[in-house]
């Protein structure tokens, strides 16, 4: 038992976010994961369950960060406009900071959404739940022109999530002499608050052609 101690379940959940990230939930194995972890399959099972209560719990891990960020700057005062690229420094700083991430949740698209559970789809639903907040409040306040929030999270989660798990592939292309060399992470999250900023604002057309 003082073994189970010393074993920490953040140890097993970063060599199974490799091994998802990888392999995609079918393709993960629990050896290779213990291995990765450098413990037992008996201790692997004495934190979790089963393959999939690890593949659950990083993902609600992640969501439920997300969501609480996004949730903290829909709380805040500032603008709407500046709440937004707001949000979209923290969807790109947790990326950053779980790089296995993108990567999980393309498989996990592909896959149909069929490794998640109600519990990992209501974290999930938290972070689109947040930004959707700040952005209805842009458009009661006149600051955005009429979006649907959804669509305007969606406008913003895609290009962020497929730059990050497109690294190796871009590693890959520079590397080969096939493309230029790619903007870093920050210079892509500053081009996409540049093109919401664009995308979002309102329409002062009508107001002109009214005078």
């Amino acid at each position: 038992m003082t073994r189970a101690a010393r074993v920490s379940p953040d140890q097993i959940l970063a060599a199974a976010a490799d091994e998802f990230a990888e392999r995609g939930f079918a393709g993960a194995r629990v050896d290779r994961i213990a291995r990765r972890a450098h413990v037992n399959k008996a201790m692997l099972y004495y934190h979790f369950k089963s393959k999939q209560h690890l593949y659950r719990t990083l993902l609600r891990r992640s969501f439920t960060l997300a969501g609480g960020r996004l949730q903290a700057i829909a709380a805040g005062n500032r603008p709407p406009a500046d709440k937004v690229q707001d949000a979209i420094v923290a969807l790109g700083s947790l990326i950053r900071e779980h790089a296995q991430l993108p990567s999980m949740m393309l498989r996990e698209v592909a896959d149909g959404g069929a490794h998640l559970d109600r519990e990992t789809l209501a974290a999930l639903a938290s972070v689109p739940r947040a930004f959707a907040e700040i952005v209805t409040e842009g458009v009661a306040a006149g600051a955005f022109r009429d979006l649907d929030p959804l669509a305007a999270y969606f406008t913003i989660i895609a290009p962020v999530l497929f730059f990050h798990a497109s690294a190796p592939i871009r590693r890959q292309l520079t590397a080969m002499h096939l493309m230029p060399h790619f903007a870093a992470s920050d210079d892509f999250v500053r081009h996409v608050q540049d093109s919401v900023r664009l995308a979002f604002a309102p329409d002062r057309s009508r107001k002109r052609t009214t005078r």
